[in-house]
């Protein structure tokens, strides 16, 4: 999904093979699409003999979709776990310390006005 949007959400199997590093080969990238057009998170035309994909969905929707599936199978669907395993692992500058302080002032303002 990454690589197809990394592509302006329309991509042949090969403009996808061709984002990956390390790629598989052309079956397995297309079994891939072809299950995720089955879960209906990809559709795709006909251009000639390719098939052109692109996603059902944004990639504002797509990135919070997964990050739920994340928050759920890796932190028990704490929101307050992730953020402070990711907090306590990364090694943070003053400067996006101060970005991430500003977010969560940001967050309580807007929870107290509702």
């Amino acid at each position: 999904m990454n690589a197809l949007f990394a592509l302006a959400n329309r991509a042949t199997v090969e403009d996808i093979r061709a984002r990956l590093s390390d790629p598989p080969s052309y079956s397995a990238v297309r079994a891939m699409l072809v299950r995720l057009e089955t879960k209906g998170y990809l559709r795709h035309q006909e251009d000639g003999v390719r098939y052109v994909y692109s996603a059902t969905t944004s990639h504002t929707a797509a990135r919070r979709a997964a990050l739920r599936q994340y928050l759920r199978v890796f932190f028990d669907g704490s929101l307050g776990q992730m953020m402070t395993a990711l907090v306590r692992q990364e090694a943070w500058t003053d400067e996006e310390l101060d970005r991430l302080r500003t977010e969560i002032d940001r967050a309580r303002k807007g929870r107290k006005q509702s």
